[in-house]
């Protein structure tokens, strides 16, 4: 069984081909405009090097955010589309938060386990999961105060790229691990959406979108 996932909601155009449940090629690039043009030639390029087609991809698995509105849009949309090119493809979502948690290490959990994702704003996206990696909160933008106070008195675990941001200066909360990701790690997306349709529950993917997009005249 072959499986994709890729990622552009954020800084990057991120790809994994999975032969089973093990990483067999991987792409990364970091880049801060122009993945949907990457996104696909490369996809390409990592099934040619497979000497595979994609006749032979049973399952994709893409981000749905949170992340640039431009992003989330290219990856979904491109997702979408590759499963309306082949009858019996299986696409799935996975969001960033569950991906982050999932690749937490068995000694890195925590009671509260929080995923801090990067805005480039004042505030965090953020979701937070407990020691068996069920939600605790559903995903929420807000300021790094009103993120602390849900954590006092808890032993906490922080990953995601926001977390050196978060903790750039003293939080007084009782921390247990600390992974500061420079991105969500592309093989967990995979692996995530893998188990999802493994057990018959791959979600159609839906942009993960927290709060409106920015606009603005040039």
């Amino acid at each position: 069984m072959y499986t994709i996932a890729f990622d552009t909601t954020a800084a990057g155009c991120y790809i994994a081909l999975l032969k089973d449940n093990k990483i067999s090629r991987t792409f990364e690039q970091n880049m801060d405009f122009g993945q949907a043009e990457v996104l696909l030639p490369e996809i390409q390029n990592l099934l040619q090097k497979e000497r595979i087609s994609f006749a032979d991809i049973n399952l994709v698995v893409v981000c749905t955010g949170p992340g640039s509105f431009t992003g989330v849009r290219s990856s979904i949309s491109a997702a979408r589309t590759l499963g309306l090119c082949r009858a019996g493809l299986t696409v799935a979502g996975v969001s960033a938060f569950e991906a982050y948690a999932a690749s937490l290490k068995p000694d890195e959990i925590a009671e509260v386990n929080a995923v801090i994702i990067e805005t480039k704003r004042d505030d965090f996206y953020y979701q937070l999961f407990d020691s068996s990696l069920h939600k605790l909160t559903e995903p929420s933008a807000d300021t790094r105060a009103n993120i602390i106070s849900l954590l006092r008195d808890k032993k906490v675990t922080f990953v995601g790229d926001g977390v050196e941001r978060f903790l750039s200066s003293p939080s007084g909360l009782s921390l247990h691990a600390i992974r500061n990701d420079s991105h969500l790690p592309i093989e967990h997306l995979a692996w995530c959406g893998l188990q999802h349709f493994l057990s018959g529950r791959p979600d159609f993917p839906k942009p993960l979108y927290i709060r409106a997009p920015d606009v603005c005249l040039k």
